[in-house]
């Protein structure tokens, strides 16, 4: 694909760009650890983003924030039953239940993932447009400040205030209209292959997958990067 072709490159935020210190496999081989169960952190990587999966369509369908404390709280007992079970770990409810009260405990420092900078500073150098577009129901300004994102993003696009969620084409429409481009002139990165890649493709953008846990290994019809510096490979 050539340079000239691609005038925007926007980004997901969660697992995309930003991560979590420490990160949350270890938060919750912790939590297990507390009640009896020894699991080593690494082998909660790839049962995480299944459960991930989960939130992030249940997010799509219908904005936790949005929802009774009764729903939101039986969501969170869905993603910690897809965690464990995909763990082969078994659980009752009641192991359920305070696993996720200890996740409500969890002090999530959120960091950005080593290859950002550098790779938001090669996108911009090409004299290409950076954005974001986030599933997120609430103002993430002062989070985009403290990591020191806002002067590198030139568009900032979120379910928030657009009303519409990923992988809804709307949402993708707006920040391609913010940013002053067409569609097809445009790349999307995000995590998960369902909302973010398959609905900006479906919007008219190039959807990117970053599997950083190698769980999408059986996706071959996208680009897959295990990294952000693999995608100056796709703006050549």
């Amino acid at each position: 694909m050539a340079t000239a072709m691609i005038k925007a490159v926007f980004f997901d935020l969660y697992h995309t760009l930003l991560g979590y210190d420490p990160p949350r496999e270890e938060l919750q081989a912790n939590a297990l650890r507390e009640s009896g169960i020894e699991v080593n952190p690494e082998t909660l990587r790839r049962p995480m983003v299944v459960a991930d999966e989960y939130i992030y369509q249940e997010h799509s369908r219908v904005p936790l924030g949005r929802r009774s404390r009764e729903d939101q709280m039986a969501v969170w007992m869905q993603y910690e039953r897809i965690l464990l079970r995909e763990a082969g770990i078994e659980a009752d409810d009641q192991l359920i239940r305070e696993q996720v009260g200890k996740m409500r405990q969890f002090n999530l420092h959120q960091v950005l993932f080593d290859d950002v900078l550098p790779a938001l500073n090669e996108v911009r150098k090409r004299g290409l447009i950076t954005g974001l577009i986030s599933n997120v129901d609430q103002d993430i300004t002062s989070l985009l400040d403290k990591l020191e994102l806002t002067p590198l993003l030139q568009v900032v696009v979120t379910s928030l205030d657009t009303g519409f969620n990923k992988p809804k084409p709307e949402i993708f429409q707006e920040a391609v209209k913010r940013a002053g481009v067409q569609p097809h002139e445009a790349i999307y990165v995000g995590d998960q292959y369902q909302i973010d890649v398959v609905g900006a493709n479906q919007a008219g953008l190039k959807g990117i997958l970053i599997d950083r846990a190698d769980y999408f290994a059986d996706v071959a019809d996208c680009p897959r990067l295990q990294n952000l510096r693999q995608l100056s490979e796709h703006l050549d």
